[in-house]
């Protein structure tokens, strides 16, 4: 008796010192009858910590049952919470609204105390992915509250950084970053316990991260490493918090760091957290995909998909880089029309819908995505929303051969990009100006903008963009009698025997352009008429 007890003590004091491993050892050999509720509690912490998630919760509700037995309804609800908190993130939202449920019966007549804050942030959070933002801001205010008069800064910290997502889904972006830098300063200080430590990094990377705030992702991604680097390697915050680095690394062009930690990532969490798994192995797929590795990319987006998460849009760019533009259609228009929750996620849909689109000709479907990415754009006003809008809007108007209109949005795109010091993006929208140039006559200007692109897309190792972008560097300086691409194109229809209109449906632009680019290329050519401009076009094997 007196070496059980010596046990159960031992384990204690483990748990005092954050020692997992250890706590769990002693109170899993540990009889059940000589455990409290504080310590089925202890039991259920260590073996999350351990990313032993199914003992965890079944200890998690061994110990409310425990609590609820013994009238403690404080300790009953915020053990309901907690597995609440588990289960909606298993993807099993029935049964967490049914915890949550239980956790608000043990304290809809119990005096105030902190768990009614706890149950707050709960609600709160239920209440943001169901769409209500009013109500989930209330909430988010009430448990900020509740926690300063109990001096909880776990709750404390949990409020005010979801006041700070609800801020930034509702596009009040400044202000919204000001309450998450708020709560990060207790995250940094030291003042939360560990589970809530994690749980306020991991939401305020990721928000950096979907605004494409590099600079404080980053800073609060470093922060986030050297907090892990004390963890239990068995612990699933090391993989959580790999997933948000890898991100960061992809997005400033450090490819293999980033597919290193995404790797990591997917065999970590894959047993805690297949989902989150899932995410990692997307990040892998897109930096396969930029890479030009389009077997890795396939693979990666496949595993993704099987364990249940959506590979778009990295998917469909995949697809329209193998060639194969319609599947790339339809799965853009099934994630979109499957997609009414987060606004930032539809917008890198639709940016990708605008890609797609132009490359298929369609330009009605473009222009309708295009109209709705400029929406989202102006209601969020992020360098990057506005970067990615600017840069779709800019291949739009290429497409409609509004070419200064093209040289404005991409011009102010590559600024943002720059600034943002996101390179591939910066050299994307390079690639799409030089070619908007190359439509206004200013052919030294597009070749500058070609090589400084072809530059940066082999120092990334981005093999298939700094491929075609060399090609398009090669092609108008080998094109007879100073023609420009566009030109050349309107030849080759022209020897082919079509009318104006049918250039104009053929190129999706108006005959009045058709008619202009003739006239340029009479011009060039020194000819006066389609039979002049046919004949040179096969003796230059133009046709």
């Amino acid at each position: 008796m007196a070496e059980r007890i010596a046990g159960i003590e031992r384990a204690r004091d483990a748990v005092q010192r954050e020692a997992w491993a250890e706590a769990y050892g002693e109170l899993e050999a540990a009889d059940a009858s000589d455990l409290t509720p504080q310590d089925l509690e202890a039991l259920a912490e260590a073996a999350w910590w351990l990313s032993k998630n199914d003992e965890s919760v079944d200890a998690r509700q061994r110990a409310y049952a425990a609590f609820a037995a013994a009238n403690d309804a404080p300790r009953a609800a915020y053990n309901a919470g907690r597995l609440s908190i588990e289960h909606f993130l298993r993807e099993e939202p029935a049964v967490g609204a049914g915890w949550l449920m239980r956790a608000q019966r043990h304290l809809q007549d119990e005096v105030e105390c902190v768990e009614h804050g706890f149950l707050a942030v709960l609600e709160g959070t239920v209440a943001r992915f169901g769409g209500d933002l009013d109500g989930a801001i209330a909430l988010a205010e009430r448990a900020a509250d509740v926690a300063l008069r109990f001096d909880d800064r776990d709750v404390w910290a949990l409020g005010i950084h979801i006041q700070g997502l609800v801020l930034i889904d509702r596009g009040d972006i400044a202000a919204g970053l000001a309450f998450l830098d708020e709560a990060m300063t207790s995250v940094v200080a030291g003042e939360l316990s560990s589970f809530f430590t994690g749980v306020v990094y991991c939401n305020v990377i990721e928000a950096c991260l979907e605004l494409a705030d590099l600079r404080r992702a980053g800073e609060w991604s470093e922060a986030a490493r050297a907090w892990c680097e004390g963890l239990p390697p068995e612990s699933p915050y090391p993989g959580i918090c790999r997933i948000n680095r890898a991100e960061v690394e992809t997005l400033r062009g450090a490819w293999s760091e980033a597919e290193a930690e995404a790797s990591r990532a997917s065999t970590e969490l894959m047993s805690f957290d297949p989902l989150a798994a899932a995410q990692a192995f997307y990040g892998t797929g897109e930096i396969r995909r930029r890479m030009g590795n389009f077997a890795g990319a396939e693979e990666s987006f496949a595993r993704a998909h099987e364990i249940g998460f959506d590979p778009q849009p990295g998917l469909a760019l995949l697809r329209l880089a193998q060639g194969k533009a319609e599947a790339a259609r339809t799965g853009l228009r099934l994630a979109l029309s499957g997609e009414t929750g987060s606004r930032m996620r539809r917008a890198r849909l639709l940016a990708a819908q605008v890609e797609v689109a132009l490359a298929v000709r369609d330009v009605e479907t473009a222009r309708t995505a295009n109209a709705e990415l400029d929406a989202i754009a102006a209601g969020y006003a992020t360098p990057a929303l506005d970067a990615t809008a600017a840069t779709a809007r800019g291949a739009l108007r290429l497409a409609e051969d509004d070419v200064a209109g093209a040289l404005d949005s991409l011009r102010h795109a590559i600024s943002i990009w720059q600034e943002l010091r996101m390179p591939y993006e910066a050299a994307g929208a390079r690639t799409r100006y030089a070619l908007a140039l190359r439509r206004a006559g200013a052919e030294e200007d597009a070749t500058l903008e070609l090589r400084a692109a072809v530059a940066a897309f082999e120092r990334l190792g981005a093999v298939t963009d700094a491929r075609a972008a060399s090609q398009l560097l090669a092609g108008p300086a080998g094109l007879p009698g100073g023609l420009t691409a566009r030109q050349a194109e309107v030849l080759r229809l022209v020897a082919a025997g079509k009318s104006n209109r049918e250039i104009a449906t053929e190129l999706v632009i108006s005959e009045h352009t058709v008619a202009r680019h003739l006239q340029n290329m009479f011009a060039k050519l020194d000819v006066s008429s389609r039979s002049g401009a046919t004949a040179f076009a096969f003796e230059h094997d133009l046709a």
